[in-house]
């Protein structure tokens, strides 16, 4: 499993628009068999930061198998307007947690 973040920095303006394409979107992620699961969690100090957390199956799964799918075309449709305001986008994996 690996942990892909996407780090966004979104103008007040826009982030109930970004919170609803995010709402939209993850219905291609939860339709994915790579997308284990994700979150979308806002920032308190800093509200107009935003993370999106993508547990996935592997690197593999996740860029060879939903990037490739039609579910990826239709997700990227929703949040391709706030591609300019990603600060980080990268895989990560899982060394510790703790549930």
């Amino acid at each position: 499993m690996v942990v892909e973040i996407i780090r966004y920095h979104i103008p007040p303006e826009s982030s109930e628009h970004f919170v609803q394409a995010y709402k939209e979107a993850g219905d291609y992620l939860k339709s994915s068999e790579h997308c284990l699961s994700y979150e979308v969690i806002r920032g308190v100090e800093e509200p107009n930061h935003f993370i999106v957390r993508i547990e996935w199956d592997s690197v593999e799964g996740h860029m060879q198998g939903f990037r490739t799918s039609p579910d990826f075309q239709h997700f990227f449709a929703l949040v391709k307007p706030y591609f300019s305001a990603i600060l980080e986008m990268k895989h990560y994996r899982m060394i510790e947690r703790e549930v």
